[in-house]
């Protein structure tokens, strides 16, 4: 029995001491991964720490602010108008309209022919009066000589005095009735001229109420035109802006459709309107633009030059309804300020302050730099604008 007991224990002794071999070796373990981990840990302490370099956001050119002169511009709107109208009206009575040689839009020259009239009852009253005429030339001739032969009698003294005065009479009252009766063809002759319609000056026509078969009277307009086909543009100022406007002075307006035009001062208005306070600038336009009366446009005129501090238009951006440019410092970082803008001429822009004029200004791409980013110049020498 003593060594059946000895035996049942002997396995139990071994699995003991299995387990305390194991957990052994993994205190082991752990104990060498903390050392190494120590180690590694105070070496990383030892070295000296590099800090990563700054990463550029953005190449960017630069410019610097210049003075120039510019001119000062009067921002102004107003509709276009033709320089002078003519009207054409008819000027004779009870012809009908018997044709039609141009309609709106038609560009003519002074003395082409717009209509006619029915001819045909003037061209009798003419054949009429020069009836009438052929008969006073007569009457006329009759008289004198009835007088020629009254002078020959009356020397022989067979005729009074009397009869010789009426004679002459007769010769005095034939020549008047010979000069009515000329008058009259003239006048009908001038109204068979009247039957052409003609353009009284070079224009285009900008309106017709002739319609082919009326019967016109007297006065009756016919056509509109406008003279030279001149379309100037009535720029509307208030009181303080009129002072400083000439004749002469240069305006650029925008089309409704983009398009841009020069032109000239030519009349300022000498009174203003007493519904409006507003006064009108005549402006004259280049004839062969795309101007067309009844089209509304603004613009501006430029008054004498002021010097003004400029960048380019791309320098300055728009962020939170406030304007900002750019500049670039010695340690190739951006600083965003604000500035106040003036006038626009081209591609540049007024500064009025906010910038002082040495500093280097990015030329572009703005928005997509925040205070203090790094960039790399791409252009070493400064960029005029």
């Amino acid at each position: 029995m003593a060594s059946q007991s000895t035996a049942g224990a002997k396995p139990g002794i071994e699995r003991r001491g299995r387990v305390k071999s194991t957990l052994r070796n993994r205190l082991l373990a752990v104990a060498v991964l903390a050392g190494v981990i120590g180690f590694v840990y105070l070496r990383r302490e030892a070295e000296p720490v590099v800090e990563a370099p700054n990463v550029s956001s953005l190449s960017v050119e630069v410019v610097q602010a210049r003075r120039q002169l510019w001119p000062q511009l009067l921002s102004a709107s107003g509709a276009l108008a033709p320089w002078q109208e003519a009207v054409i009206n008819a000027e004779t009575s009870s012809l009908r309209i018997a044709s039609l040689k141009a309609d709106v839009g038609s560009r003519v020259k002074a003395g082409q022919l717009l209509a006619t009239l029915a001819s045909e009852t003037v061209l009798a009253e003419e054949s009429k009066q020069q009836a009438v005429v052929a008969q006073a030339v007569a009457k006329l001739e009759q008289a004198n000589s009835n007088d020629r032969r009254a002078r020959i009698v009356g020397q022989s003294g067979s005729l009074s005095e009397q009869q010789r005065e009426d004679y002459r009479i007769q010769v005095a009252t034939a020549k008047a009735d010979l000069a009515g009766a000329r008058a009259e063809l003239q006048a009908t002759r001038i109204r068979l001229k009247q039957t052409r319609i003609v353009a009284v000056d070079d224009g285009i026509i900008s309106s017709r109420t002739a319609l082919l078969g009326k019967v016109v009277a007297a006065g009756d307009e016919l056509f509109r035109m406008v003279r030279e086909g001149r379309i100037e543009w009535q720029a509307e100022l208030d009181s303080r802006q009129l002072a400083q406007v000439q004749a002469g002075q240069v305006a650029r307006l925008t089309l409704p459709g983009g398009q841009r035009l020069q032109g000239q001062v030519r009349l300022v208005s000498p009174t203003l309107s007493t519904k409006t306070s507003r006064a009108l600038v005549y402006i004259a336009l280049p004839t062969d633009s795309a101007a067309q009366a009844g089209m509304y446009a603004s613009g501006q005129i430029e008054l004498p030059p002021r010097e003004a501090l400029t960048v380019p238009d791309t320098a300055v951006i728009l962020r939170d309804g406030r304007s900002y440019v750019f500049t670039l410092g010695d340690d190739m970082r951006v600083v965003q300020r604000p500035v106040e803008v003036g006038r626009r001429l081209e591609q540049s822009v007024e500064i009025l302050s906010g910038l002082n004029e040495p500093a280097r200004v990015i030329r572009a791409g703005g928005a997509f730099l925040n205070d203090g980013a790094s960039v790399t110049l791409v252009q070493t020498p400064v960029v005029q604008p």
